[in-house]
């Protein structure tokens, strides 16, 4: 049962094995600070927010400001990787559910930059959450009681130590300099299995290197935690298999436990699909301008999926910026123009620049 009783976040666990989970703010106190979505408030405030709604004929035109917020945030387009991480992740929480004798079977989200692995993760974490809640919410007590999913960063240069503690300061666990990792790691186990957390999501795992001593020390100590935590395990990072994680004897271990998943660019066409195109799409009837022709994007497909690699991460990075350019210049609708003058991040700009960036080219719509 989880510990209900507002605390500070310094004192909202006495003990880590007098408590279950951390301790939770009245509903009117959710509002006045913003948690790290690595904490559990901050998980917490992440999946009861509702996410970006589409304008539609028979609401009110919103004012400058909310459409500014709008793109700033925008939807969330469902991918094949969305579909098939949910889809997996359903399918192992059932079938790891009862088992005991050994680590239960995992995922590992693996792609390039900016190819929306972690959103995808968040995304389908917070699906997860939102449906456990509402079937599983006692009489009486409000959904966001409930502590199904942790959400962890692998910290640079990671050691047992930092990751445990990482672990710990999700549910709010008190720790101490003078604690030993194995005293943490106790801690932790103890914890998130009294708390009921049923999905443990860990992002940035590319930054273990088993090849270190720290780095051997840090796959040892994720290997006990799916061991001793009565959770399905997700991980995502950067082109996983090709790093020092999935080399070795660790690296076998892990490759035999986990089903891989791969989060890669958008195809321009796959059999008679155009997967890419149909993102675009999406994106577009997403958009709140004013003046913006329907259509005029997805003509601009090749263009777009040379730019962005058909990465989805870039592609919304390119159509948010433009959207939110088109609201603060007046024009209220995107142009090829506007989208070749919007530089993207570094990666996409060197491997994928625009091939001309001149100001005076002739608007294409």
């Amino acid at each position: 049962m989880v510990n209900n009783t507002p605390a500070s976040p310094g004192t909202r666990a006495a003990s880590a094995h007098q408590t279950a989970g951390p301790a939770q703010p009245e509903d009117d106190q959710w509002p006045q600070q913003s948690w790290p979505i690595t904490t559990w408030q901050g998980w917490q405030q992440f999946v009861h927010t509702p996410p970006p709604v589409p304008p539609t004929p028979d609401t009110p035109p919103r004012s400058v400001e909310e459409r500014l917020a709008y793109h700033s945030a925008f939807v969330t387009v469902r991918t094949p990787a969305i579909d098939t991480l949910a889809t997996s992740i359903r399918t192992l929480m059932v079938l790891g559910r009862y088992q005991q004798t050994t680590a239960r079977p995992s995922l590992i989200l693996t792609g390039p930059p900016a190819a929306g692995k972690t959103t995808a993760l968040l995304h389908v974490g917070r699906t997860c959450h939102l449906a456990h809640t509402r079937h599983s919410a006692p009489p009486g007590k409000p959904s966001h009681a409930a502590v199904l999913v942790a959400y962890v960063l692998v910290p640079p240069g990671a050691t047992a130590k930092t990751l445990a503690a990482e672990f710990a300061r999700y549910l709010g666990i008190p720790i101490t300099a003078r604690m030993t990792q194995t005293q943490i790691t106790e801690s932790v186990c103890h914890t998130y299995n009294q708390a009921g957390i049923r999905l443990v999501l860990i992002d940035e795992i590319h930054r273990v290197n088993p090849r270190t001593t720290t780095g051997a020390e840090t796959a040892d100590l994720i290997k006990d935690l799916t061991e001793r935590i009565t959770a399905t395990f997700v991980y995502a990072g950067i082109d996983v298999t090709q790093t020092p994680l999935f080399s070795g004897v660790r690296g076998a271990q892990l490759a035999g436990r986990a089903t891989l998943i791969e989060c890669g660019p958008l195809p321009a066409r796959l059999g008679d699909t155009r997967p890419f195109t149909d993102t675009i799409t999406d994106l577009e009837n997403a958009l709140d301008l004013e003046r913006h022709r329907p259509g005029t994007l997805p003509r601009h497909a090749t263009y777009l999926h040379q730019r962005t690699a058909g990465r989805i991460g870039s592609l919304t990075r390119l159509i948010r910026q433009a959207a939110i350019t088109a609201i603060h210049d007046g024009t209220e609708h995107i142009t090829k123009q506007g989208l070749n003058a919007i530089r993207l991040d570094h990666h996409a700009e060197t491997t994928h620049p625009p091939r001309t960036r001149t100001p005076n080219r002739q608007t294409t719509h």
